[in-house]
């Protein structure tokens, strides 16, 4: 069971909760609360996790970037300890269980006599299912040909928080865009430092990143810019809904990008890299439960 639970890789799971708690905390600052919704989402993004985790380990063993040359930490099939066979058998049930529970989201939230709605998150979330998978899988995956930063801010900033939003309140608003443009952005930024921490490796390997595209001196900057502007249309939101004091506590979070943008401006030992990404995705994790809990305290 330990082999899994490693192949999970349960340090990447909080940042994909907060971006479905950053639509939640928005839906209730309009008044919005939906519990059963939220635990459904919360459920369906683990899954959808856990599946592009396991079809990454797979695509990167497969095309040989994980090898003995790779500064993260060493994946289960690179290790030997599980096999090509139980990993896709392990791929197709969580294909299931994102499946289930997310037919089962959608339906909760709509009801089945919404056919249009219905049908319409559904294909939505067929997309994320197909993007987690072909991120690393496939001849045409994208995460090999610059098309992650992309998909990533897409999937884990517009997709779940615009989504999570709509689902709760059934509404539209222009204006949440920015928290999830937010989130997109540091999503984007725990990717762009992943592949700091690899980028020669990718690049012998014919895994085109950002990073491979920009050179490592220039995506320094690059993943500057995704925290910086984060928190520019987070404040922005705020700002532009007249949000009262309280709810601006997420700025006890600051330091702590502060910090991490210092240590990816200085740091040259890309090995020293792989400890942040752990400590970036807790303070976005942070952020975000400090704007739920200012929601509640307000």
């Amino acid at each position: 069971m330990n082999k899994w639970i490693r192949a999970f890789r349960l340090r990447t799971l909080p940042l994909a909760i907060s971006s479905i708690l950053m639509g939640v905390f928005a839906a209730f600052q309009m008044g919005y609360v939906r519990w059963e919704v939220m635990i459904l989402a919360i459920l369906t993004t683990l899954f959808l996790q856990i599946l592009s985790n396991l079809a990454n380990d797979y695509g990167d063993f497969t095309k040989g970037t994980d090898n003995e040359n790779r500064l993260g930490p060493v994946r289960s099939l690179q290790s030997g300890s599980i096999t090509k066979q139980s990993m896709k058998k392990a791929i197709i049930l969580f294909v299931f269980l994102s499946l289930f529970s997310g037919i089962t989201l959608v339906l909760l939230s709509f009801g089945i006599e919404n056919r249009f709605k219905v049908l319409l998150f559904i294909a939505l979330g067929i997309l994320a299912i197909l993007a987690a998978i072909r991120y690393t899988m496939g001849k045409r995956a994208y995460g090999y040909s610059g098309w992650g930063d992309l998909y990533v801010f897409l999937f884990f900033g517009w997709v779940a928080v615009l989504g999570s939003y709509y689902l709760i309140s059934m509404n539209f608003d222009l204006n949440v865009i920015l928290p999830a443009t937010t989130m997109g952005l540091f999503s984007t930024a725990i990717l762009n430092l992943n592949n700091l921490r690899d980028h020669k490796n990718d690049k012998a390997s014919g895994k085109v990143t950002i990073v491979v595209k920009l050179s490592f001196a220039k995506a320094r900057y690059y993943h500057i810019s995704l925290l910086f502007f984060g928190w520019f249309c987070f404040i922005l939101f705020l700002y532009l809904n007249n949000s009262p004091m309280i709810v601006y506590l997420e700025l006890l979070a600051l330091p702590f990008f502060i910090r991490n943008a210092g240590v990816v401006l200085t740091e040259k030992d890309e090995q020293k890299l792989d400890p942040e990404l752990k400590k970036l995705a807790l303070s976005i994790t942070l952020f975000t439960l400090l704007y739920g809990l200012g929601l509640f305290l307000r």
